[in-house]
């Protein structure tokens, strides 16, 4: 059975197993830092693939000309003087819960390669002669986010360090980067969900012990794996240990019932599911709160599938009568819960995009509706629990919502946050297959969620 089994597949319905092995050069450099200065015991990271508009969204600028505010009007938020767009009722009657960052920036405006920067906090380098396109997935790329804090953390107790639901970011042929443990290998991995949790057929077949097979009985298999295991074989060592490691990770989840009850999403009462949103949006944020509570450190909930929000096309009506809805609705539900359950204390909550979309309105060759194109020069997300100071906004934009006008900061300053309130260490370094060491903590961490200091 464990021979067949991926990492990438693993948390695939209907299929099961654990991780493949890890390449030779990935040895750990780092521990986490002492565990007295965590703020946070889990990072639920809301990934809105394509490029959510901070204008229509979390920036609005209803005094701009038509052709930058667009169709939206902006509403009050529980946060006296700041407004936010329109759609998002529940979301604004929240904003004490959170703060929004409204000067993120960095210079990718393509999405292969602004995604990989905002999983990883690092640029995407291009091959020589080749274009952005060519940037697709591969195992020299560095390891995501949540790839490195299995790394320096790795579980054994039967919880993974990282889940991703509920799709993989592939256009076409092409693989996003950013997605995986790079250069780490396999090992690493999120675990990586691909089912819609709003479908009623879904179950997690992955986790579930074969007809007959019960875990004392598993247990007593293992006993007998490890001392055959104990022989001495002709084989190379390397090999057999990591194929060892396979197994003493397959058996941690298959004999431990945390996770596997996270999936059973049905036991829910319907009221819980319907404030959520009957959507695989709403759905897969039930679910992510559900893996929290499991005791999942970093789950990872994309929130539509790959480029979901590129509106170039559409911006208002798909906005307006699909993707904000949903997003009010399922966010809102899942801080409820948070804050009722007492584990948004513990649990850092992050929205965002891998860039925004542009104040200019435009119109592309062959369309008749009008959206906005790619914009990475500035851009807004959000940061709610674990510490963070809610019921603030964190820089502040030009008139037109194009560029900072106060400071600004990058996705390696959200990758450094992230990891600091997990606890890891500033010393903490990853060696890429060249044997370079590569300081993981490699931006600021954002003091200001914490202080409610004025940025200037």
């Amino acid at each position: 059975m464990f021979g067949a089994l991926t990492r990438r597949s693993a948390l695939k319905i209907g299929a099961a197993g654990v991780v493949g092995s890890a390449l030779p050069f990935a040895q750990p450099r780092s521990t986490l830092a002492n565990a007295g200065a965590r703020r946070a015991k889990s990072v639920l990271l809301v990934h809105l693939s394509g490029g959510p508009s901070q204008l229509d969204m979390w920036d609005p600028k209803p005094d701009a000309a038509a052709e930058i505010r667009g169709e939206f009007s902006a509403i009050e938020t529980a946060i006296p003087g700041t407004y936010i767009g329109e759609h998002m009722p529940r979301l604004a009657q929240q904003l004490n819960r959170w703060s929004i960052i409204r000067t993120l920036a960095h210079p990718e405006h393509n999405h292969l390669l602004a995604t990989h920067v905002a999983l990883t906090g690092r640029p995407t380098p291009i091959p020589r002669g080749g274009s952005d396109l060519d940037r697709v997935e591969s195992r020299y790329d560095f390891p995501n986010f949540a790839a490195a804090v299995d790394y320096l953390h790795p579980r054994n107790d039967g919880v993974p360090t990282a889940v991703s639901l509920p799709n993989y970011f592939i256009e076409g042929p092409l693989t996003w980067p950013g997605q995986h443990a790079g250069f780490l290998g396999a090992k690493h991995d999120p675990w990586q969900i691909n089912h819609d949790p709003n479908d009623a057929k879904f179950k997690m077949d992955a986790l579930a012990l074969q007809p007959g097979v019960t875990r004392p009985r598993l247990s007593s298999r293992r006993e007998l794996l490890e001392t055959l295991n104990d022989r001495p074989v002709s084989i190379d060592q390397s090999r057999l240990s990591a194929f060892s490691e396979q197994q003493s990770l397959a058996f941690n989840l298959l004999t431990s019932d945390r996770v596997e009850q996270a999936f059973h999403i049905e036991t829910e009462a319907d009221a819980t599911r319907d404030r959520y949103g009957r959507n695989k949006f709403g759905q897969s944020l039930l679910l992510a709160r559900r893996l929290v509570q499991a005791g999942v450190p970093v789950v990872q909930a994309a929130m539509g599938i790959v480029q979901t929000w590129d509106t170039h096309v559409d911006n208002w009506g798909r906005l307006k009568n699909t993707l904000l809805p949903q997003l009010d609705t399922g966010l809102a539900a899942l801080m409820d819960d948070l804050s009722a359950s007492g584990l948004l204390e513990h649990t850092l909550v992050v929205v965002m995009g891998e860039f925004g979309r542009t104040p200019k309105i435009s119109t592309l060759p062959g369309q008749t509706v009008p959206g906005r194109d790619h914009w990475a020069h500035t851009y807004s997300a959000l940061f709610a629990g674990a510490g963070v100071q809610g019921g603030q906004v964190l820089g502040q934009t030009d008139a037109i919502a194009a560029y900072p006008i106060t400071r600004s900061w990058t996705p390696a300053d959200v990758c450094t946050t992230l990891f600091e309130a997990l606890g890891v260490g500033h010393e903490a370094v990853l060696h890429d297959p060249l044997g370079r060491p590569n300081h993981l903590l490699n931006g600021e961490v954002i003091s200001h969620l914490y202080s409610g200091s004025r940025v200037s």
